[in-house]
């Protein structure tokens, strides 16, 4: 009997905690593809600067997926123009970001960012 009571007290503890957990690890996930978009889009400010405009050659170091290593969590996608670029994050299909708020990202050359929602961009 003392035994059943502790599973179901266990139980409901990890029923209370899992949940928890898989929006802290979402939270991590968020804040490392933000931060790789903004080192894409630092590269290509900084080609940008020494070429003058931004589709000129390949831009050495930029990032194709989050995590960086490992299996993707979300693959990056750039267009480009002379003057323009759009960095795109969208979540892999199946993953645990895919049914996110945040399964989409967005960057420009003129700092816009997208979505909106403010969990999705740490300021």
């Amino acid at each position: 009997m003392e035994l059943l009571i502790v599973l179901v007290v266990v139980a409901i503890l990890a029923s209370l905690a899992y949940p928890s957990y898989q929006e802290h690890v979402r939270q991590t996930r968020r804040a490392e593809v933000g931060a790789l978009l903004l080192e894409n889009a630092q590269l290509l400010e900084r080609h940008y600067t020494r070429h003058g405009r931004y589709d000129s050659g390949q831009v050495v170091g930029l990032v194709s997926q989050s995590p960086a290593s490992g299996p993707a969590l979300f693959n990056i996608q750039l267009e480009r123009t002379a003057e323009t670029f759009q960095l795109r994050a969208i979540a892999t299909p199946g993953g645990i970001m895919a049914q996110d708020a945040c399964a989409h990202y967005g960057l420009d050359q003129l700092g816009r960012r997208t979505p909106t929602e403010p969990k999705c961009w740490r300021r």
